[in-house]
């Protein structure tokens, strides 16, 4: 105990705060004192921004969901805040003159995730369109305030009855009829924890036969789509590789290796330490549309993944190379809207769990297709919710309760991500 009030005494001369207390929230000696009843921060805005110290605003941290609560740890003065600075965390500061100090301490995000993975319910405009408006007094207007495409998908957070039908209003606040809309159908496919070894496949096609022995004569059993299989054995044989799938001892079970997609191993990239590493990273396959989470060398998980539809080197491929991720959000809206020359437009509000890790290529939850295994996407890395979360989860830069995006810090470096065509 004398070690821990010694180190908080050392806190408190080097922060500057208030000698007369070795627990937080601190301020400054010559400063007003934080009220007793203060317990967090609440944002007064919109996108509240974090920065990683008082009055360094080109350093920015993350973001707030509107709602949460922070922790309040310390208030300071410092430049571009006419307030003080209010610290949230480690290396986490946001001006009092967009954020206030509160007495609720219930420092909960204030959105659950689902258990399909999705942090809403989505949907997606009819083939006519869908109205929206600003308020439900404005739906009996002819002339709505935003006007969707068929297809452009929307989250919606209530739904109410009104003028003789239900609504649903979406994160934006914008209300529209349901009748105007078609309920987003996630995928439940999900990977597979490993324990270090990677021998997990899945099937991609809608059936694969199950042989009794590996000359692949006696059909015994078969997969469906997207079930996944252990590998035991590998046998190469005049007809073609053939897997063993049963357990040592079980009565044997064989699959073609065509059937099967698997992720392959690679040596870990020299960004993250080569085989010495004790990092956590991301292997991106593009061979295998498969992706693969390492803690160091040790395979933890794996599972598939829609990456790219374009040639190498186009602005639909997924890009080659050893990146880190430089921002984590927790939605975010994509689209085309701005290429005049597209030959279809298409808008998604509220992408989840998005960790972009090269420019404008993220990893990020895919909840408009299920074709988890092929290409299909514009250059971002499709993964079902389930596993986007997963992921999101084992990625850095962490996501404290009531954030809405983070980025890395020297003491959080964002995660690797290995992207390889083979």
């Amino acid at each position: 105990m004398a070690r821990v009030l010694a180190c908080a005494a050392l806190l408190v001369v080097a922060t500057g705060a208030r000698a007369d207390t070795l627990l937080p929230p601190w301020s400054d000696v010559d400063d007003l004192p934080i009220p007793l009843w203060a317990r967090s921060v609440a944002p007064r805005k919109l996108d509240v921004a974090i920065y990683a110290a008082p009055g360094k605003t080109d350093v920015r941290r993350g973001s707030v969901f509107p709602g949460a609560r922070l922790p309040l740890y310390a208030a300071k003065r410092g430049p571009s805040c006419a307030g003080r600075w209010l610290e949230v965390g480690p290396l986490a500061w946001v001006c009092s003159d967009v954020a206030e100090m509160s007495q609720d301490d219930k420092l909960l995000p204030p959105i659950a995730r689902a258990a399909d993975g999705m942090p809403f319910r989505y949907y997606f405009a009819g083939k006519d369109g869908a109205a929206a408006f600003l308020t439900l007094e404005r739906a009996l207007d002819d002339a709505p305030d935003y006007e969707l495409e068929p297809g452009f998908g929307i989250a919606t957070v209530g739904e109410r009855v009104a003028h003789g039908e239900r609504w649903a209003q979406t994160r934006s606040g914008r209300w529209i009829a349901l009748r105007e809309l078609g309920a987003a159908h996630p995928s439940g496919f999900h990977g597979e924890e490993l324990d270090g070894h990677l021998d997990v496949g899945w099937i991609l096609g809608e059936r694969a036969s199950v042989y009794s022995t590996s000359k692949a004569e006696k059909v015994a059993d078969s997969r469906l789509h997207f079930q996944a299989v252990r590998v035991k054995e590998e046998l190469a044989t005049p007809h073609g590789v053939m897997l063993r799938i049963s357990d040592d001892g079980a009565p044997p079970l064989w699959m073609r290796g065509k059937d099967v997609v698997r992720p392959t191993a690679a040596p870990p990239p020299a960004e993250v330490g080569g085989e010495g590493t004790h990092e956590k990273w991301i292997d991106i396959d593009l061979a295998t549309q498969t992706v693969t989470a390492y803690d160091g060398t040790r395979p933890v998980f794996a599972t598939l993944a829609s990456t790219g539809v374009g040639p190498r080197g186009s602005d639909s491929a997924t890009p080659l190379g050893t990146h880190r991720i430089w921002v984590k959000l927790f939605t975010t809206n994509m689209d085309n809207l701005e290429k005049d020359d597209a030959d279809r437009h298409y808008s998604i509000e509220d992408v989840p769990w998005v960790m972009f890790f090269d420019k404008a290529v993220a990893l990020h939850a895919a909840f408009w297709h299920r074709d988890f295994g092929r290409v299909k996407s514009h250059g971002c890395v499709n993964l079902a919710p389930l596993d986007a979360r997963r992921l999101f989860d084992f990625t850095a830069p962490h996501l404290p309760a009531g954030w809405s995006a983070a980025f890395p810090t020297p003491l959080e470096p964002g995660t690797a991500v290995r992207v390889r065509s083979g």
